[in-house]
């Protein structure tokens, strides 16, 4: 079927990407969903750092990719085997499962090394690529097909798409497209990060660096179970709005280093070398720091071994929460449905499909928490 939507062409593009224009949107051809696959028609899709990471040449994909990875959408056909029904609205998830590896069988601690395999070769964890375009004009073979690489699985950021069934996770229709589409990335890796990798004990205070919208899902995650949170961040207006979501602290790096603010549990969401060294000094004897950001590979933080051995110091990486999205998919929409986890309040902007280059600079700049291209 014609789809439209929005390519990757290269990485590594200079910033702003308003003016470098990395990102076209044009049409496409997407097959049928295979075996054990779904095609989804997109409501909603997130613009994460994720995504940014790859049109700045932090982590190298291959191109031409269809990006996106955050999204809900729903069932509007199905392939063969496949369980899931037509109507059907889902969840998009970035790391397939195929529940049969060593790696998925450590609760979610470590990421399927089948779907790890997928996305990085760009395909579907079932094998092979669904999307293709004409070759653009002045390419080599002009006026042919051109393979279109996925990302992650799930490649949102189109009018539809076609992912394996292990690339989602249904969800009633209460839950609308704008909170399930969260649910995907920001939620399950943020409060992932704490519920999952943190894990703190009643009454232990956490502490979250880095308030985009993976670090402000974990902080809401953090507030609707009833800990008391430090938010750390550069930009005043995210303090302000951490403030209005339940931090009984919100200051900067500076301010906490200043203040000798400590937590038990402490998360690092930024994606910088400099951030997890923030996360880190922010951590008490015995405590957790726990970081799910992406910095580029060559970034180094320096830290002090010695602190790790005499008080007792653990380090944990989280790759998507440490989750396995069909158990905390629904943990989370009950705090959602209880009224305790405000998702809407993730929302800074919504756009369309030829906004995103802009959408991208203000996410580099740090203004923006989660940008939702809308259908």
């Amino acid at each position: 079927m014609r789809i439209t939507g929005a390519v990757l062409e290269r990485c590594g593009a200079p910033a702003p990407y308003a003016e470098s224009r990395p990102v076209t949107v044009g049409p496409l051809e997407l097959d049928p969903p295979q075996d054990g696959e779904v095609l989804v028609r997109i409501e909603v899709a997130g613009l994460c750092h994720s995504d940014l990471s790859v049109v700045d040449g932090n982590r190298v994909r291959p191109v031409p990719m269809l990006l996106g990875h955050e999204a809900a959408g729903i069932v509007e056909a199905t392939g063969p085997g496949a369980r899931l029904a037509v109507g059907q609205r889902v969840v998009m998830t970035f790391l397939p499962r195929c529940g049969t590896c060593a790696e998925c069988a450590t609760d979610g601690r470590l990421p399927c090394s089948v779907g790890s395999a997928a996305n990085g070769a760009g395909t579907l964890v079932g094998g092979g690529r669904r999307l293709t375009r004409p070759v653009p004009a002045g390419g080599v073979q002009a006026g042919g097909v051109q393979e279109v690489h996925h990302h992650l699985g799930v490649s949102a950021f189109a009018s539809h798409a076609v992912v394996s069934e292990t690339s989602v996770v249904p969800v009633d229709d209460d839950v609308p497209p704008d909170v399930a589409a969260l649910l995907g990335c920001a939620v399950l890796t943020g409060g992932g990060a704490v519920v999952n990798a943190g894990r703190p004990a009643p009454g232990d205070r956490v502490a979250v660096v880095g308030l985009g919208g993976v670090g402000m899902a974990a902080l809401l995650v953090a507030v609707a179970l009833g800990h008391e949170v430090i938010g750390v961040d550069a930009v005043p207006a995210k303090l302000d709005l951490a403030r209005e979501l339940g931090a009984a602290t919100a200051v900067g790096p500076q301010e906490a280093a200043e203040q000798g603010l400590r937590a038990p549990v402490v998360i690092e969401a930024a994606g910088s070398a400099r951030a997890f060294e923030t996360a880190y000094a922010l951590t008490a004897p015995g405590g957790t720091t726990v970081t799910v950001g992406l910095p580029h590979p060559d970034a180094r933080a320096s830290i002090s071994p010695l602190s790790l051995t005499a008080e007792a110091r653990t380090v944990v990486g989280s790759y998507l929460g440490s989750a396995v999205p069909s158990r905390d998919i629904p943990r989370y929409v009950e705090l959602w449905r209880a009224g305790r986890l405000p998702l809407d309040r993730l929302v800074s902007d919504r756009i369309t499909l030829d906004d995103l280059p802009a959408a991208l600079d203000r996410l580099a700049s740090g203004v923006a928490l989660r940008q939702l291209v809308t259908f």
